[in-house]
């Protein structure tokens, strides 16, 4: 039985702005305060999509949230009618504000961890929205993204939904960020890897030294999906982050590798004992993945966060080529550009398409934070709501409506005006009527 992989790409929404909300992440707290581009930033998703869908790949969208999140403010105590509360929220704590108007949720690797029918014990397709307890606008998006989950995966028989894990600092998860799945696109098992900065039993910390940023996946939260998945348990592997990468500003997985069907892209720093993952690849794979390491002498662990190369997506086209789609910085920059021909020279791609997500990429996410993947057989796709499914007559309809709806600039002292969320409002329920569901 064939399966396709689709991407579900965020829709970069409205209040897109730089507030510096993300912990460990470098360039999110490098660009705080700037003026930002929110239409350029959603047009600019809206071409990455386009280019997979020109290239073959199954592709979808998932919506923006309804910004404020009001419901957020008043959990802090703030009272009146929805104008009062952010009023009386910016005159004491602008940061709730931040968190209120923040459009993180574009990032959809950080959705949920989904997991294909192939590796399910039951023959689902299994899925778990994250808790992202690391941030509290990260944590406050939870609840909606599952709803809105629930809404695209709809049919029970089909698809297993399961609540998000308990909240805690022990039970961190971030997503798919931190999770891969090897294997051919058919209906046998895969392998999965699942990779974490806190071990279970020590609670020990992968960046616990230096300059230390806090690493946001346990163990205990993988290993909790893991079951949840009902995976087979000699088909995972668990590494641990390497300390360096994450006080690098590598605060998820998939800024420093990215696998695809049999290939695990990675730089040589990106595991604490990477010839032991490596070694469990292989062993649990029967040695059919092959890893493709890159040295720090052709990629610094620095220059690797700072283009994002291992952000950049992989996917089969039409033509059955593999294409990196990585972002354009990787482009001029020189030791990413030629470590991208060495992987065409080794025949572990074929082709390589720029994109420019750069207003993305400034708060912390390039092409791979914008998707979610799923791989899906064709009973299962014909299940998808039809709404979210991309292609030329909701890219114009899109197009259109960032175009009207979306300011061409934001500065950190509009996310309080109150014509700001009345313009997110409006924008809300036209989407709504585009996509055939309720947003509001």
């Amino acid at each position: 039985m064939s399966t396709r992989e689709w991407n579900f790409d965020g829709l970069i929404g409205p209040t897109h702005n730089y507030a510096g909300l993300g912990p460990g992440n470098i360039a999110s707290h490098q660009n705080l305060g700037r003026v930002s581009h929110p239409r350029q930033a959603a047009l600019q998703g809206l071409k990455k999509m386009s280019t997979l869908h020109r290239l073959g790949v199954p592709q979808a969208v998932l919506p923006p949230q309804p910004r404020p999140n009001v419901a957020l403010l008043r959990s802090f105590g703030f009272r009146g009618d929805d104008v009062q509360v952010v009023a009386a929220a910016q005159r004491e704590c602008p940061r709730l504000i931040a968190a209120a108007m923040s459009a993180s949720c574009m990032w959809t690797a950080n959705a949920a961890t989904v997991c294909p029918s192939a590796d399910a014990a039951d023959g689902k397709v299994h899925i778990t929205p994250a808790n992202l307890v690391a941030g509290l606008h990260r944590h406050a998006e939870v609840a909606a993204t599952a709803q809105v989950l629930r809404q695209v995966f709809p049919d029970e028989i089909h698809f297993t939904h399961h609540d998000p894990l308990p909240a805690s600092w022990q039970t961190g998860d971030e997503g798919a960020a931190n999770h891969s799945r090897f294997g051919e696109h058919d209906d046998s098992p895969g392998v999965q890897l699942f990779v974490h900065g806190v071990d279970s039993e020590t609670n020990a910390e992968s960046g616990a030294s230096g300059r230390s940023f806090r690493p946001r996946q346990t163990q205990l939260a993988s290993r909790a999906v893991a079951r949840l998945h009902t995976l087979s348990p000699d088909r995972v592997v668990y590494a641990r982050q390497h300390p360096d990468a994450v006080n690098a500003g590598v605060f998820h997985n998939d800024v420093i590798a990215v696998a695809h069907r049999q290939t695990l892209f990675c730089h040589q720093r990106a595991f604490s004992d990477r010839e032991k993952v490596y070694s469990d690849l292989r062993n649990v794979s029967d040695g059919q993945i092959r890893i493709v390491d890159v040295s720090e002498a052709d990629l610094t662990l620095d220059q690797a966060v700072q283009t994002y190369l291992f952000n950049s997506q992989v996917v089969t086209d039409a033509k059955d080529r593999t294409v990196l789609i990585a972002p354009r910085i990787c482009e001029t920059t020189d030791a990413s550009r030629n470590v991208i021909a060495s992987w065409i020279d080794a025949a572990a791609i074929d082709a390589v398409e720029y994109v420019d997500v750069d207003e993305s990429l400034d708060n912390g996410g390039g092409p791979a934070c914008l998707r979610l993947r799923v791989l899906l057989t064709e009973a299962q796709e014909q299940a998808i709501a039809p709404g979210f499914i991309f292609d030329e007559r909701l890219e114009t309809e899109l197009e259109s409506w960032i175009q009207s709806h979306y300011r061409d600039t934001l500065a950190p002292a509009d996310l309080a005006d109150p014509s700001l969320a009345a313009e997110v409002g409006r924008a809300m329920e036209s989407l709504s009527r585009i996509l055939g569901l309720d947003l509001c």
